[in-house]
């Protein structure tokens, strides 16, 4: 089929005109020589069915996936292949984004078509390749073709058996072309799928590459150092070296110490101060967990537990503190309901009581808000930025004695030791996680 013809079925055009059609060679050859050593290693390979790259972030994960997608198509001429993502944002954030700046870098035509799924055809001179574009949750869209090659990027951010169940179907549907190939790129998240698969349960015909993120050269200056700031030890080994590492057992807020951390009196009168107050709503249990800072250090200074609903919480928050000025810091959640049978949201209630609401749109994913606490009450260069006032004598209990579920690999919420834990992680997670600015803006730090 013509460029022109695919454009007439919807497809947008690019590259025609400006660069000639390219031979699979002069491809090949544009796309190597861009190319770190691990990621080479991982295009190279066309021998083994299933092939990973793991790796910490920054090393050029999402960069080695799309490349390895374009010499696939260039080994597989008249052919159909898929990249997936975990989601319709990443499809459309990173997915896209990178494939249409590789793509214009290696001088390859191709054309583009948004819906109703976005697909990719790519232009050599011995003829077209096209590449679908899915979510891993969509796996099932796949019955019924015939694919020369499926990529996962950051499948182990998906639940393992959805993981699983997707690159069965994937493996199902690799019936054409010279090269028939499964490939992944993650980070490792525990002892989740991508360990389980290449490297558990490998096979003769598996393959698992590792990177560090010290592997790519070209990183921002201080963003390594922004890592070891902003994480625990333990997650030090997977998101900078790349290593399996158990993250979803024992005591879930392990860095918590009460020699380190506890503090007997508090250093400065509270009258006047900003108050800054993570919040968890539930029906008859709403919690918060009230806060100052001082330089880059968090100090809880106070804890409100068991409130019936949210207003209730809110009358005592004033009652206490009627005279701060007051940021609050709830379970994004409580934007679209009322722990309460009421028409104001939870977050209206707590603005009608004159508290500033710093929620985030959405709340993080649980194990980035666990994650960002750790890193707070210690993080990998063993900074302490966390000093608790020793009354509050029920948070020091949940952060002690809060588990994670066996079953799921979740934090358990069985035995109620999560929601103060829940209410400080909101606050910690807006305030010092490193993905968001004070302003709660992307700074762009995380590379994919």
């Amino acid at each position: 089929m013509s460029i022109l013809e695919t454009v007439k079925q919807g497809h947008i055009l690019h590259g025609d005109g400006l660069f000639e059609l390219p031979s699979v060679n002069q491809v090949q050859q544009r796309v190597y020589k861009d190319l770190l050593p691990h990621q080479q290693t991982f295009c190279q390979d066309i021998q083994h069915r299933k092939l990973a790259l793991v790796c910490g972030f920054g090393a050029g994960k999402t960069y080695a996936l799309v490349s390895k997608a374009i010499i696939l198509a260039s080994m597989n001429i008249g052919c159909i292949s898929a990249i997936f993502e975990p989601t319709s944002p990443m499809v459309r954030d990173i997915l896209i984004r990178t494939l249409n700046e590789l793509l214009e870098q290696w001088q390859v035509p191709f054309t583009f078509r948004a819906s109703p799924l976005p697909e990719y055809q790519l232009q050599f001179k011995e003829g077209i390749h096209t590449i679908l574009l899915r979510t891993i949750l969509t796996y099932q869209r796949l019955r019924g073709q015939n694919l020369s090659a499926v990529g996962f990027d950051e499948a182990d951010t998906v639940n393992k058996r959805d993981a699983e169940q997707a690159m069965n179907m994937a493996l199902a549907r690799l019936r054409s072309g010279n090269v028939q190939q499964f490939y992944a790129t993650t980070t490792p998240e525990g002892h989740s799928w991508a360990f389980d698969t290449f490297e558990k349960n490998a096979k003769e015909d598996t393959r698992l590459i590792r990177a560090k993120t010290s592997d790519n050269p070209f990183l921002p200056e201080g963003f390594i150092d922004s890592l070891l700031e902003n994480y625990p030890p333990q997650l030090i080994q997977a998101y900078l070296n790349g290593n399996f590492c158990n993250l979803t057992s024992g005591q879930v807020y392990s860095r918590f110490n009460r020699d380190k951390h506890l503090i007997n009196e508090l250093p400065f009168p509270l009258e006047n101060e900003i108050l800054k107050i993570g919040i968890d709503f539930n029906v008859m249990n709403c919690n918060a967990v009230v806060c100052v800072t001082a330089g880059n250090k968090l100090i809880v200074v106070d804890e409100i537990v068991k409130q019936q609903d949210t207003d209730a919480l809110a009358r005592e928050i004033r009652r206490r503190y009627g005279n701060n000025k007051i940021f609050v810091y709830p379970d994004a959640s409580g934007a679209a309901r009322s722990t309460i049978n009421a028409s104001k949201t939870d977050i209206a209630i707590l603005e009608s009581y004159g508290f500033t609401n710093m929620a985030l749109r959405s709340n993080p994913p649980i194990k980035d808000r666990v994650q960002t606490l750790q890193a707070v009450l210690e993080n990998s260069k063993g900074q302490i930025r966390m000093a608790i006032y020793a009354k509050a004598t029920r948070l020091i209990e949940c952060l002690e004695l809060q588990s994670y579920d066996e079953k799921t690999g979740d934090p358990d919420k069985q035995n109620g030791y999560d929601h103060l834990n829940d209410a400080l992680g909101y606050l910690c997670y807006r305030e010092f996680n490193m993905i968001y600015s004070r302003a709660g803006q992307k700074t762009g730090i995380r590379i994919y």
